[in-house]
């Protein structure tokens, strides 16, 4: 099986899944057609392809067709993804597992990976239920009231409680995976990144994500419209048409201001000095030099390479260590101040509380003095 990425000027446009003889796989290339029609991000049909790769290679290791798929078939396919070698690199610091011995190295896939795997697959029989291309009542992938979750006491409660489509359920096959909250970077540690940048690019991208708490995608998606300096704000829109095929993951139009003079300052002085005259994109960042991709706007790429890149070279980078870090910095930061859960969920442009609620959590910093001091009335 192939994952095969079909690109125009550069950015995916469609994703297509083909045998060991090149042929489609004609099941799931029409699920991700679909995918492309409903306007999903390129990265997004990409990691559909490579998980329907999974099901449709584990189909084939069983000798069974796609339709014959059944509940138990599920669980099997749940075993089958826990047991698959990785083939990247570990992405945290510490133990693995390693799968194959010797001839075959490899970790594992994580639960995460796993997860997402199965939730893949369960989008795609319940397209085929749509379609009336699987003739089952039921999606194989079933679900049950997840009990221990309705207890946790902050969670969101519908009004309808119990009758509400909203109440919290499980797939009976999942993988049962830790919360790791948010690692924010140093104080000290962003201000050494920040004296390292020579360019005014680079330094008004990573102010935005750092002072504004932006998404990577939502920084490259801004236009010069978008940006009030007067009310000392960007506008962030949904925005589908970037060259480079970056975009934000919020759905709504929001407003974030700010008021941290060196962020828009930074944008002023790129705007101004830096960023080529003769460019004529709406978009803010683009690329400068001679180069064959002058005046193009910046890929997502170039920029996790340029901060991974100089994080190396200051000695300061970390499995954690991404450009999406500063926005963790931002939030973390912000609530630690006393910014309330609600308006730090509209700034951030989360659609669930539940995404903002992993930076209320009390921070290890918070934990460490609360205990100090107890330490010390308890002497």
């Amino acid at each position: 099986m192939q994952v095969v990425k079909v690109r125009d000027a550069g950015v995916v446009r469609h994703v297509r899944l083909v045998d060991e003889q090149g042929h489609p796989v004609d099941a799931a290339c029409r699920f991700l057609e679909h995918l492309a029609d409903r306007g999903m991000s390129p990265n997004t049909m990409c990691a559909y392809g490579y998980d329907l790769k999974r099901l449709f290679s584990f189909l084939a290791r069983e000798q069974l067709d796609w339709r014959d798929f059944g509940p138990a078939d599920a669980l099997g396919f749940l075993g089958y993804l826990r047991n698959l070698p990785s083939r990247r690199a570990a992405q945290r610091l510490g133990l693995t597992v390693v799968a194959g011995g010797p001839s075959t190295p490899g970790t594992l896939l994580s639960p995460a990976t796993v997860n997402r795997g199965v939730a893949a697959a369960s989008s795609f029989y319940d397209w085929a239920i749509a379609t009336e291309a699987y003739t089952r009542d039921e999606s194989p992938f079933q679900v049950r009231d997840d009990h221990a979750l309705a207890r946790v006491p902050d969670r969101h409660r519908p009004f309808m409680g119990r009758a509400s489509r909203q109440r919290p359920v499980r797939r009976i096959a999942s993988v049962r995976q830790s919360l790791r909250l948010p690692r924010p970077i140093d104080d000290a540690d962003v201000e050494k990144f920040l004296a390292s940048l020579t360019r005014l690019r680079d330094l008004a991208i990573f102010l935005l994500m750092l002072d504004g708490g932006l998404r990577p995608g939502e920084v490259l998606s801004l236009q010069i419209d978008d940006i009030s300096y007067g009310r000392r704000r960007v506008v962030i829109g949904k925005r589908d048409n970037y060259p480079r095929g970056a975009r934000g993951k919020s759905r709504t139009e929001r407003m974030v201001d700010l008021h941290e003079p060196r962020t828009l300052d930074a944008v002023s002085r790129y705007m101004m000095h830096e960023r080529p005259p003769d460019a004529t994109t709406p978009f803010v960042f683009v690329l400068g030099g001679d180069g064959k991709r002058r005046l193009e706007p910046l890929s997502y790429d170039a920029v996790v390479r340029l901060f991974a890149r100089k994080m190396d070279r200051l000695q300061l980078r970390r499995p954690e260590t991404t450009p999406h870090a500063l926005r963790h910095t931002h939030a973390t930061a912000m609530w630690e101040g006393g910014m309330r859960e609600l308006t730090l969920q509209k700034r951030l442009g989360h659609a669930s509380t539940e995404s903002t609620k992993i930076y209320t959590r009390v921070s290890d910093d918070v934990v460490l003095a609360d205990y100090m001091h107890a330490l010390k009335g308890a002497r």
